[in-house]
């Protein structure tokens, strides 16, 4: 990817007062802002989009971009797996949607083939080590896995966008090296 790249990371459904309602009004608003925010990113010359493609935010992330794509072919979504099945317990309606979002990824990367107990670990460090820029939906949680990974992309100098997940707002937290 030899273009500007951004990735995703976010909170699981169950981490927002909605849960898994995305037709509730603060989700709503919560998928505008965050379209409101990839939208800005193209604009400043933003092409290759990477998703974990997690339940949450990194399916929503996706779709935008997806549909972002249908006016501007230049953009890319690559879709970073942590193994194959990470989607196996999931609702099918879920599983659906996770599926059609891979036939339409312009690439499809498998950290790992197998499920191990740092897979998810390694496909959030490379999320970060393949971008410049992380877009984090995050509500300050220091013991989770997005937390984990913004701590990560500050330690690499990486430029963090974060949305918090209830007020909406947007800072950016540029991290010198």
């Amino acid at each position: 990817m030899d273009n500007i790249a951004c990735a995703f990371t976010g909170h699981r459904p169950k981490s927002f007062p909605w849960k898994y309602d995305e037709t509730a009004y603060d989700c709503v608003l919560l998928k505008e802002t965050l379209t409101e925010q990839i939208k800005l990113l193209t604009e400043q010359g933003v092409t290759e989009f990477l998703s974990g493609m997690a339940q949450g935010v990194d399916l929503w992330a996706a779709e935008i971009v997806l549909d972002l794509k249908k006016k501007n072919p230049a953009l890319r979504l690559h879709c970073v797996l942590p193994c194959e099945g990470q989607e196996r317990k999931w609702p099918t309606s879920e599983q659906e949607r996770y599926h059609s979002i891979l036939r339409q990824a312009d690439e499809v990367i498998y950290v790992n083939r197998e499920y191990t107990s740092d897979c998810m670990f390694a496909r959030n460090r490379y999320l970060v080590e393949h971008s410049s820029v992380l877009l984090a939906v995050y509500n300050g949680s220091y013991r989770s896995g997005t937390g984990m990974t913004v701590r990560y992309a500050k330690k690499l100098g990486r430029e963090v966008i974060r949305i918090d997940p209830l007020t909406r707002g947007v800072r950016c937290e540029k991290t010198e090296r």
